[in-house]
């Protein structure tokens, strides 16, 4: 195949997202996470409206502490460029 190239793409592990990317289409809007960890206690707000009692539990609430979405799969809340391991 004398004249012609074969574009190699190479493939990197995202440590944000755990997906496979290919680093050529690599852009601002390529990878979806949670910058944040998922927290089980109270949220910030809720403190306004109630104090705990002494039979409730200290960690009454499951949520992404970065945008409060209280479903661990959820998809992420944040969009940026893919990092990987290597960075």
């Amino acid at each position: 195949m004398k004249g012609t190239e074969k574009k190699m793409t190479e493939k990197k592990l995202c440590r944000r997202c755990k997906q496979t990317y290919d680093i050529s289409t690599n852009n601002s809007l390529s990878c979806r996470f949670h910058p944040s960890f998922f927290v089980f206690r109270r949220h910030d707000d809720q403190k306004r409206y109630y104090e705990l009692g002494p039979d409730d539990p200290p960690y009454d609430a499951k949520f992404y502490d970065c945008c409060g979405d209280e479903d661990p799969d959820a998809i992420g809340c944040t969009t940026s460029v893919h990092v990987s391991y290597d960075d």
